[in-house]
């Protein structure tokens, strides 16, 4: 939210009369695209083209359905290019925010190769699993993440509100207060005293955080922890070859040239480490001795995948080999991070049962030394 304010006086009142007045302009973040937008718009075109109407006329009548204003203004921006004899490839490359580079990458191949509608449906597809992939990953880890907001507000309650009132009940017997009764009591003393300076701290550690992720140091920390820490390789190096498999698979079973399609795959995943792989691949092809060889000497490629991709390449059915094997990926990742979220459950409750238990028993304990001194 800006709200810049800038002084205009009124032209026509004498130098002496003149009293600033105040402009006050806000402005608002701009709304952006959410991939359900795209799979709308695919779906949408695909069945228009699919049923004999040009893509111009296609765009022009997409043009008045959507209910973004946003959207409406980049589908006409869109239809404007595409009649000044542009590309469809090139009208859309014109807005990264909606469209990412393997999705423009395709449709230019796709144009070259005569068959837009096919592909476009292909694109609708994948568009369609990423979605309900990253669905059930967000749903998978709600309730644990639930659990974790929970028990923290659970505890800021109890130390804000509950341990100021037993204060001057312990003051007599503060010697002979348990370990844990003397902490909780300091965190206590500490939330309620120091607020304001834990929020901006936690606000300026946030920020900093932010910052560096966002760095190029960050990222390459945040890359090489991905590809390296033992739980965490596993489920992304599973959504990673997910991705890169699909896009590959689309290509080539869509009849886009194996380069065009590595070239589309490598702006998919963004991953320094994972791009180097990538990379390989494209360089073997290249020089001519297939896609294979790069799976086949990679790390990150379970052997299971390697023999795999080996034999679509034998049998020339990469396309559909890479295909069923995203798909394989993308049913092993929703089953594991569901099984992941299972386990966390218990767990997350057992320390919420440790740490309500130990708030009870830091406060029931000085209450049953005070009642020993009065009896």
């Amino acid at each position: 939210l800006e709200i810049p304010a800038t002084r205009s006086p009124a032209p026509s009142a004498p130098r002496a009369s003149r009293a600033p007045t105040w402009n006050m302009e806000i402005r608002f973040r701009a709304p952006r695209i959410t991939l359900q937008q795209r799979i709308t718009f695919t779906e949408r075109l695909v069945l228009l083209l699919e049923t004999g109407v040009s893509l111009f006329e296609a765009l022009k009548a997409m043009q008045h359905q959507p209910e973004s204003p946003l959207l409406a203004s980049i589908i006409e921006s869109i239809a404007d290019t595409v009649s000044e004899g542009k590309s469809f490839s090139f009208a859309l490359g014109k807005h990264p925010e909606m469209f990412s580079s393997t999705y423009v990458s395709l449709v230019g191949a796709a144009e070259e190769g005569g068959f837009l509608p096919q592909v476009l449906a292909q694109l609708h597809k994948m568009d369609e699993k990423n979605s309900q992939l990253s669905s059930n990953i967000k749903a998978a880890l709600s309730y644990p993440l639930f659990l974790i907001g929970f028990s923290v507000l659970v505890v800021g309650f109890v130390l804000v509100f509950i341990f100021p009132k037993f204060e001057a009940l312990f003051a007599s017997i503060r010697d002979q207060l348990p370990a844990t009764t003397l902490f909780l009591m300091a965190m206590s003393g500490l939330l309620r005293n120091h607020w304001l300076v834990l929020g901006v701290g936690c606000g300026a550690c946030t920020w900093a955080a932010h910052r560096w992720i966002s760095s190029v140091r960050g990222r390459l920390a945040l890359d090489r922890a991905k590809m390296r820490l033992p739980v965490i390789r596993d489920i992304f190096t599973q959504i990673y070859l997910s991705q890169t498999l699909s896009v590959l698979g689309l290509s080539l079973s869509s009849g886009v040239p194996i380069t065009v399609a590595l070239k589309a795959s490598q702006g998919v995943v963004r991953n320094v480490f994972f791009a180097g792989f990538l990379e390989d691949l494209k360089q073997h092809v290249n020089e001519g001795r297939g896609i294979a060889v790069g799976f086949n000497r990679s790390e990150l490629v379970p052997p299971l995948v390697q023999q795999m991709i080996t034999t679509g390449e034998q049998t020339g059915n990469l396309g559909m080999v890479m295909t069923r094997v995203a798909e394989f990926y993308e049913r092993e990742l929703t089953r594991r991070i569901t099984a992941m979220s299972k386990a966390i459950e218990p767990i997350m409750l057992i320390v919420m049962g440790i740490v309500v238990g130990l708030i009870v028993v830091s406060l029931i304990l000085p209450i049953f030394k005070l009642s020993r001194a009065i009896h």
